[in-house]
């Protein structure tokens, strides 16, 4: 048994220190404001808490009243992954769209409002951006939250959002390292395997994170992967060859290393929390992020306990667990500072679309996004309120299903009556009864991975030409349609620049 260097008081709170947990509600709970008084530095926040700018405002400041440096985390990558805006669709396309650009000062400029807005509200960690490199189309879980399939482009653009982000004083904490890009599974679901040498992991996983180290971001995300030619044996995130060996070694990474979410199956299913939370902390990880799903009391105090017994057992370090706490600590002052700076703004002032300098960059983004392809088929504007078919498939967990998508709801606003519905993997014939005399829109999301909707496609065009497609996932099936407007992602700002080339009132 390893002798401890300091009381078990000081070993409790470094365990609490290290947990990035998650909670329910729209107020914090009185367990959550008690371990927080224990040592607890660090809250998720997530879609279920977030109700409006002012409710989070009020938050976190609820939260900073029991300690002043608590650091408040947020899964907020903009497009298809928001939570300031889960209800209503967000303000601002995701990284395909500005990749797709392929403008940086816009990429930092989006960034810069992004984290404006969050710093308003109180949160001063961003579990963004996504630095993968979306070289497999057929990933189901990465997609449109990548900038794109080259190394190059994903490293500029990454480097431009942690600027943007880290410029108002909101921490950027970089993922899925070492890159989730290449995988066909879900690791939501199951542990994904990547099966390259080492020579591709570096001149294409690792570019971006290299760019995103060398650019300064305060935290990196891990990824629960397996990258054979790495380590064998286990998952990223609990891998010391590749948090402390590739991660802080070679690439000398001094920041905070954060794990994704350790309720995730492809950790979860095979070591169970607690002791995948003690492996990642010994291979090097210094937070553990758990709350997305699992999000009580109990689960805090099932990991701070496992962490506590792992190193009185002599598993875990203690000066292992010292140092993670101290880079936590490390981050906290570093956003406190940069809180008190600010410290002459009001929480919750100026974080609506529209009000603020620079408030409508996120649509102004969106528009240079687009992509506008004309058919065989004479094409004329719509004038006269359509058919909005939306074929819909299943949403992976990081998106989630609360948040809406599609054009409808912007074409309602611009042709009033226009009607819509939802179809998985629908017969033409009930599209064609349904749209009527009405000219259709048909939306699709990802058409080259789900055959259901090329088919449906087909069958479409076939009976009526003049149908418009807008594809808002990947932009990888051939353009189809008497009007095909790929928009690069899901926001609802996407959904908008659609639905002005729909009418032929685009910027």
């Amino acid at each position: 048994m390893t002798t401890l260097v300091h009381g078990s008081d000081t070993l409790t709170r470094d365990a609490l220190t290290v947990l990035q947990p998650g909670f329910v509600g729209t107020t914090a709970p009185d367990w959550l404001l008690r371990r927080i008084g224990e040592g607890l530095s660090s809250v998720g926040l997530f879609g279920r808490n977030i109700v409006a700018p002012e409710q989070l405002a009020a938050l976190t400041a609820q939260l900073r009243a029991e300690r002043d440096d608590v650091l408040v985390a947020i899964d907020e990558e903009g497009g298809d992954v928001t939570r300031l805006e889960v209800k209503q669709g967000s303000s601002f396309p995701g990284n395909y769209a500005l990749g797709s650009v392929d403008d940086v000062e816009l990429t930092r400029a989006v960034a810069r409002e992004l984290g404006r807005r969050l710093v308003q509200c109180g949160v001063d960690l961003n579990w963004a951006p996504s630095a993968d490199v979306n070289s497999n189309a057929e990933n189901p879980v990465i997609g449109v939250r990548s900038f794109g399939p080259d190394p190059d482009l994903v490293a500029r653009h990454t480097v431009a959002y942690v600027d943007g982000l880290q410029g108002v004083g909101v921490a950027a904490c970089t993922k899925h390292f070492p890159g989730h890009g290449d995988t066909n599974v879900d690791s939501h679901d199951a542990l994904p395997r990547i099966d390259v040498d080492l020579a591709t992991l570096h001149a294409r996983e690792l570019v971006p994170f290299r760019a995103a180290v060398a650019a300064g971001t305060k935290a990196v995300m891990s990824a629960h992967i397996l990258l054979s030619a790495l380590d064998p044996h286990r998952p990223a995130t609990l891998s010391p060859q590749i948090l402390t060996g590739l991660l802080r070694q070679e690439l000398g990474f001094e920041g905070l290393i954060v794990t994704d979410g350790m309720e995730m199956q492809a950790v979860a299913a095979t070591y169970g929390i607690e002791r995948g939370s003690v492996l990642a902390i010994a291979a090097g990880a210094d937070a553990i992020c758990v709350g997305g799903g699992l999000c009580d009391e109990d689960t805090v105090l099932r990991l701070r306990d496992a962490l506590v017994t792992a190193v009185r057992t002599g598993e875990l370090p203690e000066e292992r667990l010292a140092d993670a706490a101290a880079r936590v600590r490390a981050l906290a002052a570093w956003t406190q500072a940069h809180r008190a700076r600010g410290a002459g703004s009001v929480p919750g002032a100026a974080v609506q679309e529209g009000t603020a300098p620079g408030a409508d960059i996120g649509l102004v983004a969106a528009r240079r996004a687009l992509k506008v392809t004309r058919g065989e088929h004479p094409h004329t504007p719509v004038t006269d309120a359509p058919y909005v078919a939306s074929f819909t498939p299943v949403a992976n967990f990081a998106v989630g299903d609360e948040t809406p998508w599609g054009i409808a709801a912007e074409l309602q606003r611009l042709l009033p009556g226009t009607e819509t519905g939802s179809f998985d993997e629908p017969s033409v014939d009930a599209v064609l009864a349904a749209a009527g005399e009405r000219r259709i829109v048909a939306v699709v999301r990802d058409a080259h991975r789900h055959p259901w909707m090329t088919e449906a496609l087909d069958g479409l065009l076939a009976a009526r030409p003049d149908t418009v497609v807008v594809e808002m996932g990947l932009n990888e099936a051939e353009p189809r349609g008497a009007l095909h407007i790929a928009t690069h992602g899901a926001a609802r700002v996407c959904g908008r620049a659609a639905a002005e080339a729909v009418v032929g009132t685009g910027a």
